[in-house]
């Protein structure tokens, strides 16, 4: 039986104004290359670093929320390496005194260990242009702040390390600390893999710059799989850096991987330590908003919803803030009106929001302020439904119409006539025109073939432009056969 350690090593840019040592703009959709770089990040001779402070807050915000240890003293290091995007020729981050310690995250009901949090700064990019001879570095990237997220080997496969890492990137986006877009490089995982036969950790191998979540768990599998076969058939694990290939979904060997003294680490000279006062700390916790954790508690038994639709709207935090605007807007009418299913009503909000606005946006993600349809709008709509005013039918036909302008539901269903037909006695003579039209579908259903009564609704529905609730036309139908 082999012994499985994974850790992940997760990077995420973080949403500040400035990078982390200069005031030059963050701004990672910056397509002009080399325009937001000065002195300070290009690392040109006589120039000082100072420290951002906001992405210093969002470090500490986040380690709050994944309940680390705050340091009261820390400091930043120099850490030494060449790469060409690296103007330096060193990078500022933080060794022996990172901001946060020793937190964790529960997936699944697993606990999974985080070793520590700390900033740093991300290098600039190398493009290599295709066919070409030579490399080109852009350093719009070098300088923004960085942070780094360490977990403890407590991971047991590639499903888990991805279904970490998207609870990550959620909490990262509740806390509002980074937009931790992968395709954009705003987040980028590392995965650390030992397979060994004994107790102790067999030895490591890194696989660096996965950048989704189906690739993380990929990449993982193949890794087991790949050491296993390895030390099977007598072979040796290699501590090294691997690379992954997406189109022959395989790791590839990069580089021998460097240790921390291979880096020399020293204290940053040209920045002072950190100190952090107890009021400070509390200030920041204050700022922390509801987690999706306890988002999904709270939606599940506030709101009665499906575990599937309690996800929908966790994984959409503007669609569940809009969900929750259209039920204060019923709150007092379901009060008024003394409705006591106010449950159903709460699942006909999200039914509606999750099936068919969903999908006209086609795909897209909600953004209340692209949306024409307004939360007192969307809660009539769903109150004429709960009325019966217009069926299911019509009232896909009204949503449209209110996606599409924006205008009230009850001005679009008066304007068209589409309320639901109410006199009974109307309707029944509506049904025994289309009984006496159909005599052998009548005769059909008295010989036993119930199935008919589908298609005698249908011509009923279509006699009635679609107004009259199918439910009461079955049911004369039935009683008028």
């Amino acid at each position: 039986m082999y012994k499985l350690a994974v850790g992940l090593e997760v990077h995420a840019e973080l949403k500040t104004n400035s990078k982390m040592f200069c005031s030059c703009k963050n701004d990672p959709n910056e397509t002009r290359p080399n325009f937001n770089i000065c002195e300070v990040c290009t690392a040109q001779p006589g120039t000082l670093p100072a420290a951002n402070e906001e992405a210093v807050k969002k470090v500490i915000k986040t380690g709050l929320a994944l309940h680390c240890k705050i340091a009261t003293e820390s400091k930043f290091d120099r850490k030494n390496y060449f790469y060409p995007d690296i103007p330096k020729g060193y990078q500022i981050s933080q060794y022996d005194q990172p901001l946060c310690e020793g937190g964790y995250l529960v997936i699944d009901g697993h606990k999974i260990g985080i070793t520590r949090i700390h900033l740093e700064e991300d290098t600039g990019s190398s493009i290599h242009p295709e066919g070409a001879d030579y490399s080109l570095v852009n350093f719009n990237r070098a300088g923004v702040p960085l942070m780094e997220l360490v977990t403890e080997p407590d991971i047991t496969s590639g499903k888990e390390a991805s279904d970490f890492a998207k609870e990550l990137q959620l909490i990262f986006k509740y806390l509002e600390v980074s937009d931790a877009d992968m395709e954009k490089g705003l987040m980028r995982v590392e995965v650390n893999i030992s397979v060994s036969k004994t107790k102790k950790l067999g030895t490591k191998v890194e696989i660096k710059n996965l950048n989704s979540f189906r690739v993380v768990a990929r990449a993982i599998d193949f890794e087991i799989a790949r050491q296993t076969e390895l030390l099977e058939s007598g072979g040796v694990v290699v501590q090294e850096t691997r690379g992954w290939n997406d189109k022959k979904e395989i790791t590839f060997s990069q580089r021998e991987k460097e240790s921390a003294h291979d880096y020399r680490y020293f204290p940053e000279p040209d920045l002072p330590p950190l100190h952090f006062e107890k009021e400070y700390i509390t200030g920041i916790e204050s700022e922390i908003p509801e987690l999706p954790e306890q988002k999904r508690v709270r939606f599940e038994k506030e709101y009665a919803l499906e575990k599937s639709q309690v996800e929908v709207f966790v994984n959409q935090k503007e669609l569940s803030e809009y969900f929750e605007k259209v039920v204060s807007e019923l709150q007092a009418w379901l009060i008024a009106e003394k409705v006591k299913s106010s449950k159903d009503l709460y699942k006909l909000v999200s039914n509606y929001l999750i099936s068919d606005l969903q999908g006209l946006l086609g795909g897209k993600e909600f953004f209340e302020k692209d949306c024409k349809i307004t939360p007192e709008n969307f809660g009539e709509f769903v109150k004429m439904i709960h009325r019966q005013e217009i069926n299911s039918k019509t009232a896909k036909t009204v949503l449209l119409e209110m996606f599409n302008t924006g205008v009230e539901p009850s001005n679009i269903v008066e304007s068209n006539n589409w309320g639901q037909m109410k006199d009974n006695g109307q309707l029944e003579k509506i049904i025994t025109d289309v009984i006496a039209k159909n005599p052998k579908a009548v005769a059909d259903y008295k010989g036993g073939n119930t199935n008919v009564i589908q298609f005698l609704s249908g011509q009923v529905m279509g006699a009635t432009r679609g107004t009259a609730n199918p439910a009461t036309v079955q049911e004369i139908l039935k009683k008028l056969i």
